[in-house]
């Protein structure tokens, strides 16, 4: 499975990202290996959602991180 999830920044900003393995890619943000979240640190997972396709599971990452993704996610996922 693929995951397309959004994880919420003690700063208070929301990083979508996508992954295989999902529990290692969180641990990973906690640990600061992701330049993005570092300075927000600790994360916490907001949702995931799984696909059984990795290809459509980047066009949807993709999509959440588009103008109308971002209001989608803000109304519907956060």
């Amino acid at each position: 499975m693929e995951y397309v999830y959004i994880l919420k920044c003690a700063d208070n900003t929301y990083y979508t990202g996508h992954t295989g393995d999902l529990e290692d890619r969180i641990r990973r943000h906690n640990k600061g290996d992701n330049i993005y979240t570092k300075p927000g640190r600790p994360v916490v997972l907001v949702t995931y959602l799984a696909f059984s396709d990795k290809y459509k599971a980047i066009a949807f990452e993709k999509y959440l991180k588009s103008g109308s993704g971002k209001a989608f996610a803000q109304k519907r996922l956060i």
